[in-house]
């Protein structure tokens, strides 16, 4: 690296360069600004904003609101941004990542690019990676962009939400409440001015604050909503900008864990053997049609309806719902279609596939869409029943998908790679606001850890003898409550941080720069908060005494695998130019250690009789160590790499039905009058179809699948069958399959079908045929078009001919056919896809790349999936009556379970906050559940019986 800097010269200093004389533009502004009164200061943000309607750019306007906003924050938080700051908010303006060291203040920094992009008025997401973290933020930087008259929400866990306030409660400007929380503000949270909302207020809100996992679950939940006013995010612009702090964590640390929003599979495990019991009762042709061509069997009208009479049921397809139906299909097909010893064998009570190629058994893998669980029910072994994956998606496709993403962070530099490769980010590293004091000691090594730990005691006692505060990291909760420990055993009075009393986060570490203070906390609890000599509020004297000690004293108990971890920890000390030291004391039989050539330096020291509490003090073991992280951060850049190359694959299939499902609701909401027509929500592709309503979107499929049957029953067939009279002939088109399918969309007359027949007669040329395939296409359309509107008159007949409740109720109609088909299969097709990830590594065995294979397996299952889709809506909507409650659709949220990523310790065991509803009000323990969930009589289940429990 020093020598590409030698060649082509230091970018970070070339970015820095030219960032300079815009830094100097603000400042020159600074005077002309603070004459400006209140009023003339907040009435800036409307003048930028008619700028910006009338063709002025974002960078336009960029010197004069960075002004606003260090002028606003002057008055408001008492606080100015420095020219370091300035830098920083321009870095992140720009789509960069701005590495500013702890203390710098980049909670601050953030004021001034979320101000300027929320200016557009898309909406303006600052993520963070607690609850905490996000309510602190948005409560102590509200007042900045409360003055100037943008709006702030907050969304945390639970459903609940609140918007920034300052008259709420009584928290007036001026006030003693309103003075002490600038003073407090860094750690402590004031509910006093969070107004609670509904989730859509939060986000409707110019700047929106909140976790990584909220904004994730919120947009797989808009994403399965049954209905477009049901969004909570800005349709349209729901990922405009989003700023990440402490972005290393986020994008690095829980890339590797999707969210995943699942439900209980249903016990189905008697209706599987039920079904299987009763398809072995229906005939073939009077009660369902086989096609083996196609590997299809479809139920004909008198096969539902013995299926209706056994289950007692007067309409299937609407009080059983696509999923029954579905089921019965399945059961069919592995009745019918999937032969024992032929496509499967039945191992140790279990089904295992026959691979059709090669013969082999194919053990763990599994048919998708139910059929296994049919095979398995037909052929009586145990049903293994799965949970449900609704919607999933990984960090790095949720935050790739914003138009423009920066970020902030201690430490990004040693990933820098990662950033770019993966998302396109550059790092830029911001120079500290005074020169750094901080000295770095060499690492001490002991031969075992009983000797560290009793250093490292030792060491505490020298620090409290001299008024030095200490902060000790260790690794894990255990490592934290062992040292503890012993300090309590020798008398040390001192603060200790974990997941275990989280809730006092802030304030601890906010006191550990207090005279002779020893706090000792897990390597990444306390990040977000600044760690000030003297501590909060800061008392001169005890500064003045910390500061003649030689300021904090970081000590690490060990050595994390990620360099990036270490720094974190370093960081925290010599903040803003102060002084302070930090060292790390490590063992021979620390982990890392240990793995990376551990046991031959310990016995090494042992040969050599080195004392127990004797330390080596040796630059070469420590650019060992440096050495080995390299190594294991490098490993897991590949790991990461290797998960999202997989997922993009997933991601694409997604976006696909995700735009055609919002197409659906958009459509939908515009014919019940929900959105006005010319409102355009999902911008269409080039060359992509446009609908005007849910009709030509269900003729379009119906018009497909016709054409589909058509053109799949009317090629040449090479085989010959003997006629009447014994001769032998070619057989021509197939009408009577293309006949007994249409008949299983929508019933076809006596005439028509003698009409159909007649019309299947091969032409002398490749022409005649294309001409005759179109002509029974087009007469089947007409027949598909009449039925259609028969449907139509049947909706008429149910609300007695009211036109508009018609229109509404022919809209709902359409639209649950559509989104009941995607949403199943949707599901179905993630279980597939889970399945063919689980099992694709074993193509590695035979000389095959196992993520082409995937590429190849993935895009046939998608097309698969679309296809199955087009049949299912097709194959539905002519047999779906009005009027009766259509059974509750896949996506129901009252099973939902939300898997985030793993948690900061600080979060793990927290107390969750007590739900509210969507209007804000507490839920009581005797009121409804907020999950809607109902007992078996229909009545609603209390809070405490249900999610109360938990």
């Amino acid at each position: 690296m020093n020598f590409i800097n030698k060649l082509f010269g230091d970018q970070n200093k070339k970015h820095l360069k030219k960032i300079q004389p815009i830094v100097e533009q603000i400042n020159s502004l600074e005077s002309e600004f603070e004459q400006l009164s209140n009023e003339a200061l907040q009435a800036k943000t409307q003048e930028f904003k008619e700028r910006l309607k009338n063709g002025a750019t974002l960078d336009d306007i960029l010197p004069e609101a960075f002004a606003t906003v260090r002028e606003a924050s002057k008055r408001t938080t008492g606080m100015r941004h420095f020219d370091v700051q300035l830098i920083g908010g321009y870095a992140l303006h720009t789509g960069k990542i701005a590495e500013m060291r702890t203390g710098e203040g980049k909670t601050l920094v953030a004021t001034l690019p979320t101000y300027l992009n929320a200016l557009e008025g898309k909406g303006v997401h600052v993520v963070t990676v607690n609850d905490y973290l996000a309510k602190r933020d948005a409560t102590w930087m509200a007042q900045i962009y409360d003055f100037l008259g943008l709006t702030v929400g907050i969304v945390q866990n639970q459903r609940v939400s609140y918007l920034y306030d300052a008259s709420f409660k009584g928290g007036q400007e001026g006030e003693p409440l309103d003075e002490e929380r600038d003073q407090l503000g860094s750690f402590k949270v004031e509910d006093e001015f969070l107004r609670p909302c509904s989730r859509q207020e939060a986000y409707r809100a110019d700047i929106t604050y909140g976790t990584n996992n909220e904004f994730g679950f919120d947009y797989l939940r808009d994403n399965m909503v049954q209905d477009i006013t049901e969004m909570v995010m800005r349709p349209g612009s729901e990922m405009h900008y989003a700023i990440i702090d402490e972005i290393d964590s986020i994008l690095i640390d829980e890339a590797r864990t999707p969210l995943i929003i699942s439900a209980p599979a249903e016990q189905a495990t008697d209706q599987y053997y039920q079904f299987a019991r009763l398809v072995k009762q229906l005939d073939e042709k009077t009660d369902y049609n086989v096609d083996e061509k196609m590997r299809s069997a479809t139920l004909t009208e008198q096969g539902i309806g013995k299926f209706e009479q056994w289950l007692g049921v007067d309409n299937l397809y609407v009080q059983g719902g696509i999923r029954m139906l579905h089921h019965i299909e399945q059961a069919l097909k592995a009745e019918v279609l999937f032969k024992r010893d032929k496509e499967y064998v039945v191992d140790n009570g279990e089904i295992v596939i026959i691979d059709e190629f090669t013969g082999r058994k194919m053990p763990g893998r599994r048919y998708s869409e139910g059929l296994h669980q049919a095979i398995e029910a037909k052929e009586g072994v145990e049903i293994q029943r799965e949970s449900q994956t609704l919607a999933t998606i990984t960090f790095q496709n949720l935050f790739r998908m914003y138009d423009k993403l920066s970020g902030m962070t201690g430490t990004a530099k040693t990933e820098e790679e990662e950033f770019f490769k993966i998302y396109g980010l550059e790092v830029l590293v911001v120079p500290t606001n005074r020169p750094d004091q901080r000295k770095d000691n060499p690492d001490r090594i002991y031969r075992t850890e009983k000797a560290k730990f009793a250093a490292v005691v030792e060491k505490i006692k020298e620090c409290q003898k001299k008024g030095q505060p200490i902060l000790v990291g260790t690794i894990s909760v255990e490592k934290n409550e062992e040292l503890s420990l012993h300090l309590t055993a020798e008398g040390i009075q001192h603060e200790t941080l974990n997941a275990k009393n989280h809730e006092r986060e802030g304030e601890i570490i906010a006191q550990a720069g207090r005279p002779g203070a020893v706090t000792l906390a897990t390597n990444m609890a306390g990040r977000g908060v600044d760690i000030k000599l003297g501590g909060v509020p800061v008392n001169p004297e005890e500064q003045q005494k910390v500061l003649a000690a030689g300021g904090l004293f970081v000590l690490g108990t060990e050595r994390h695998e990620s360099r990036r971890i270490d720094n974190q920890l370093r960081g925290r000390s010599a903040r803003q130019g102060d002084p302070g030291e930090t060292q790390f004391f490590v063992s021979t039989e620390d982990d890392l250690m240990r793995v990376f050539a551990g046991d031959r330096l310990k016995a090494v020291m042992t040969r050599l009789n080195v004392p127990e509490n004797m330390p080596i003090e040796q630059p070469m073991i420590s650019k060992m160590l440096e050495s080995a992280q390299k190594k294991v951060e490098g490993f897991h850049f590949d790991s990461r790499k290797h998960v999202l190359q997989y997922d993009d694959v997933l991601n694409r299939h997604r976006n696909v039905i995700y735009k055609k499902r919002r197409q659906i609701l958009e459509l939908a909401a515009k014919q019940e009058g929900k959105l006005a027509p010319e409102m355009q929500l999902v911008l269409p592709e080039e060359g992509e179809k446009q609908y005007g309503t849910l009709k030509e979107v269900l003729l379009d499929n119906i018009e497909q699948e016709i054409e589909f049957v058509v053109s799949f029953h009317t090629t040449k067939v090479e085989e010959t069958v003997e006629s009447e009279s014994g001769e032998e002939k070619s057989t021509g088109w197939n009408m009577k399959e293309i006949v007994e399918t249409v008949k299983t969309i929508f019933p076809l007359q006596p005439s028509e079908m003698e009409t159909l027949m007649t019309m299947g007669k091969e032409g002398e040329s490749k022409l005649d045929d294309v001409q005759a395939r179109h002509e029974i296409v087009e007469y089947l359309l007409t027949i598909a078009r009449r039925e259609y509107e028969k449907v139509e008159e049947q909706v008429k007949g149910a609300v007695q001919g009211n036109e508009e409740e018609a229109k509404k109720l022919q809209s709902a109609v359409e639209k649950n056919v559509l989104l009941r088909s995607y949403d199943a299969l949707w599901v179905e097709h993630l279980i597939s896809v889970d399945y063919l990830r689980t099992g694709i590594g074993l193509r590695g065995y035979g000389q095959r790349d196992p993520l082409v294979e995937y590429k190849k397996e993935a895009y046939h299952l998608f097309n698969e999936l679309l296809a199955n889709i087009q049949k299912e809506v097709v194959y539905t909507f002519y047999k779906v009556s009005v009027g009766i409650q259509l059974a509750p659709t896949i996506m129901a949220e009252d099973k939902m379970v939300l898997q985030g990523a793993k948690k900061s310790e600080a979060e793990s065991n927290s107390t969750p906050p007590k739900p509210r509803t969507e209007s804000g009000d507490k839920i009581g323990r005797n009121d409804p559940c907020y999950c809607g969930a109902t007992k078996e009589d229909g009545v609603p289940k209390k809070y405490k019986h249900c999610h109360g429990r938990q």
